[in-house]
């Protein structure tokens, strides 16, 4: 190893610079009337469990009409709606709803 490093110019002081690019920031939202458990297991404090319960409840009772209506999840309390909600795409009206 260290006739290898000599070789190749060990010390000629031949570093090379590595330029790194600045790390894009994505913005990650789920349409919770849409996505699978798997998309919102990313959410934070949900749980496989949990996002099995949101995609059961949606597909037993309806579209989720607004925040308040997650409510009816069961383990879905008022806390890990706050955490969730940044990640959430808006709910749509009911008008808006319909034509999806």
């Amino acid at each position: 190893m260290a006739a290898y490093w000599w070789r190749h110019g060990g010390h000629r002081g031949g570093l090379i610079d590595v330029d790194r690019a600045e790390p894009l920031a994505a913005k990650f939202q789920v349409d919770v009337n849409r996505a699978e458990w798997p998309e919102l297991v990313q959410l934070p404090g949900v749980g496989q469990t949990l996002a099995q319960r949101i995609v059961a409840e949606r597909r037993q009772d309806g579209a989720f009409r607004d925040w308040d209506d997650l409510r009816r999840v069961s383990g879905l309390g008022p806390r890990t709606l706050q955490r969730i909600k940044p990640y959430l795409l808006p709910i749509p009206q009911d008008g808006e709803l319909a034509r999806r």
